[in-house]
């Protein structure tokens, strides 16, 4: 008997305007990282590596690979602690864990392709790395990313 576990991800993005109304919303799927996937494991045994804890975009749309451990290019000051993180299990649907980060107005600003889940503010382990279409979020924006990282 063989049985192998795979993680793997789902991201939404979704951006209002200033007023609440949706401008875009979009569907992605991701890829879980080499360190993502040790990280995983590490968990499993200790606690010594920290939660993930944020979200950053960037701009570089080079394809994510298996060996990524940051953004190509984040955007300044564009790390921001996720608003929420919860687990979800039951005996008839996979293991998931749901990250969710909101960019608030002036943060994250730009042309973004890119983005990521890390455990720290700062350097720390990226678990996922997205690449996507241009999503434009303006000065007055927010956007809201809802990332699911599934263990089947």
């Amino acid at each position: 008997m063989e049985e192998l576990i795979k993680a793997t991800g789902k991201v939404k993005i979704v951006v209002h305007d200033e007023n609440g109304v949706v401008k875009e919303e979009r569907n992605i799927d991701n890829l879980v990282v080499t360190v993502g996937k040790a990280y995983i494991s590490s968990r499993m045994i200790g606690t010594s590596s920290g939660v993930m804890s944020h979200m950053e975009v960037g701009t570089d749309n080079t394809a994510a690979v298996a060996g990524n451990t940051t953004l190509g290019a984040a955007v300044a000051s564009s790390r921001t602690s996720l608003t929420s993180s919860t687990q979800t299990t039951s005996s008839t649907t996979n293991d998931s864990v749901q990250y969710v980060c909101t960019f608030a107005a002036g943060t994250g600003t730009g042309a973004l392709v890119e983005a990521g889940i890390f455990n720290a503010s700062s350097a720390g382990t990226m678990l996922c790395r997205t690449v996507f279409s241009v999503v434009n979020k303006g000065a007055s924006d927010a956007m809201t990313i809802t990332w699911t990282v599934t263990l089947s």
